[in-house]
C-alpha cells in the first residue's frame, strides 16, 4: 500500500502548480492523471507575463526546447465584420503549446507521478482516503478539469444544470505550402467575436504551428458556427484552404456561471474543476495557477488538519481574489448585439477594455509565492 501527504487528481497547470508549491515546502505529493504526458489539450495556448512571474518561469531556458511565441499585437473584430489591429510596444503574452507547457510544469513539480491511471474508486479509510484500493492519503485535490471525478464526488452536476462553454480547436504543424498560404502573423493572434457576444473564434500562429478554434456558451449549433468561422477565415485569406477539419472538443465553466462546491473534509477543487475560467475571455490557465497556489497556502496553514473547517480559508481567498460572482446573462441580447457592433470597431475600447482588461488583465498584479 502506497501513501502520500496529498494526492492530486489531474496533472494540468492547476494540479502541477499546486504540487510544485507543496513540494517546495516539503510535502510528499502524488499526481495521478489518466493521460500520459505529453498529451494534447484543447486550448488556444497563450500565457500572460503574470503567469510567467507567478510560476517563476525562466523564459530563455523554456524557449530553448519549447515553443514560446512573443505576442506584441492582436487582430480583433466580429465574425464577418471589419478587423482592427492593436499593437503594443512590449511583449504582452506568450504563445505556448499545451502539450509542451503542461508536461514541463508537471515534470518540474517534483511530485511523484502516476500517469495513465484514472481515479476509479475512492473510500474513507481511517480518517483519510483510500484511492483505487492502492494509495492512502489524508487529502485529495481535484484538478481534473470540467469533468473531474472529485468534482462529481462533491456534488457537481456535470453536464446537467450547468451552463458551460463548449469549444472546438485544432493545432497542427503546417507544411511549407500551408505556411506560405497562412497570413496570420506569429506575433499577432486573431480574435473574432460572435455577433451575440456569447463566444469568439481565434487563429494563432506559433512558429510552424497553427491553432484555430471557437468557443461559445452552450453547445447548440457549435459545429455549424465553427464551419462558418473557418470559411470566413479562408475567404479572408487568413488560414490555408486545406486546414484540417478534425477538431477536438472541450468544455469549461466561466466563473460565476455555476457554483460548484469547492471543498469538504479532506477534499478540495482547483482550476477548471472548480469552474474558474475568466468570464470575459474564457482564460483558464491563470485562474488555474492562482487557485492552485491559494489551495497550497491553505493546505500548508492547516498543518495536517484537513477538516472542512480548516480548509474554509481557501474559499475566502478565492472570493477575495476573483471577486463577487456576477450575473451570467450579461444584459439583454439586443443591447449586447448593439454594443458589440458599435464598440468592437472603436480603437480605445478594443485596447483598454477588450484586450487590456478582459484578455490581458493588465491591471491585476501577479500572484506572489512565499
Amino acid at each position: 500500500m502506497e501513501s502520500c501527504d496529498v494526492l492530486i487528481i489531474g496533472g494540468g497547470p492547476a494540479g502541477s502548480s499546486c504540487a510544485w508549491e507543496l513540494r517546495r515546502h516539503g510535502l510528499d505529493v502524488v499526481v495521478m492523471d489518466k493521460a500520459t504526458f505529453p498529451r494534447n489539450k484543447v486550448c488556444a495556448g497563450w500565457i500572460t507575463p503574470s503567469v510567467v512571474e507567478t510560476l517563476r518561469l525562466d523564459t530563455e531556458d523554456y524557449a530553448r526546447q519549447h515553443v514560446l511565441q512573443p505576442i506584441t499585437a492582436f487582430r480583433t473584430g466580429l465574425i464577418d465584420g471589419r478587423e482592427l489591429e492593436t499593437r503594443y510596444p512590449v511583449t504582452v503574452s506568450y504563445g505556448i503549446r499545451r502539450s509542451e507547457f503542461d508536461d514541463y510544469l508537471l515534470q518540474r513539480s517534483g511530485a511523484r507521478l502516476l500517469q495513465g491511471q484514472a481515479m476509479e474508486s475512492i473510500e474513507r479509510r481511517g480518517g483519510g482516503w483510500l484511492v483505487n484500493g492502492a494509495i492512502t492519503t489524508p487529502l485529495v485535490i481535484g484538478a481534473g478539469g470540467h469533468f473531474c471525478p472529485v468534482a462529481r464526488l462533491l456534488g457537481a452536476a456535470v453536464g446537467a444544470g450547468e451552463s458551460a462553454v463548449a469549444a472546438k480547436e485544432i493545432e497542427f504543424e503546417m507544411s511549407t505550402a500551408q505556411r506560405d498560404a497562412c497570413h496570420v502573423r506569429p506575433d499577432t493572434p486573431e480574435l473574432y467575436f460572435c455577433r451575440d457576444m456569447k463566444g469568439y473564434g481565434w487563429c494563432f500562429r506559433k512558429g510552424n504551428y497553427l491553432n484555430v478554434g471557437l468557443g461559445r456558451e452552450g453547445s447548440q449549433h457549435l459545429p455549424e458556427q465553427l464551419r462558418h468561422f473557418c470559411e470566413f477565415l479562408k475567404q479572408r485569406g487568413r488560414i490555408p484552404h486545406d486546414t484540417p477539419d478534425k477538431f477536438h472538443g472541450h468544455a469549461y465553466l466561466l466563473y460565476g456561471h455555476a457554483v460548484r462546491k469547492k471543498l469538504d473534509d479532506g477534499m478540495l477543487l482547483v482550476g477548471d474543476a472548480a469552474g474558474l475560467a475568466c468570464p470575459q475571455s474564457g482564460e483558464g490557465i491563470r485562474p488555474a495557477v492562482e487557485s492552485a497556489l491559494m489551495a497550497a497556502a491553505t493546505i500548508l496553514e492547516a498543518r495536517g488538519d484537513y477538516s472542512r473547517q480548516q480548509l474554509l480559508p481557501y474559499a475566502s481567498r478565492m472570493a477575495k481574489h476573483f471577486g463577487p460572482v456576477s450575473s451570467p446573462n450579461g444584459g439583454p441580447a439586443f443591447l449586447r448585439n448593439f454594443l458589440a457592433g458599435k464598440l468592437l470597431g472603436n480603437k480605445w475600447f478594443t485596447r483598454h477594455v477588450v484586450l487590456d482588461r478582459w484578455f490581458l488583465q493588465t491591471g491585476k498584479a501577479a500572484m506572489q509565492t512565499a
